[in-house]
């Protein structure tokens, strides 16, 4: 199981684990992390499940694909390290992953 870190904005630090294959939406929508609104339900058409990864910690991750790049420009906090956590595959390389869930999602 890969361990993913969510930050909320009030501060609380949520650990969850994933399976290998799992987007990290799944993930956070299955065990409770509210601030994921997933509202296309990991189909890269909304950019409600948006997350900002831990600087240092985005190189981990495969780059972005075009749709979910234009689908960023949709996001109300981008930073240049916003991933939409539908995109994400848990794979053992993201273990302890951090991300910080914005203050509100689009």
């Amino acid at each position: 199981m890969t361990s993913i870190h969510f930050h909320s904005p009030d501060g609380t630090v949520r650990v969850v684990e994933g399976r290998d294959g799992q987007t990290v939406m799944e993930v956070a929508t299955a065990n409770g992390i509210s601030e994921i609104e997933a509202d296309c339900g990991g189909a890269c058409a909304c950019a409600t499940c948006h997350v900002v990864v831990e600087e240092g910690l985005a190189d981990r991750l495969p780059a972005p694909s075009v749709l979910e790049k234009d689908m960023l420009d949709f996001v109300a906090e981008p930073t240049p390290t916003s991933r939409l956590s539908c995109q994400l595959r848990i794979e053992p390389s993201l273990d302890g992953l951090i991300l910080h869930l914005p203050s509100r999602q689009t």
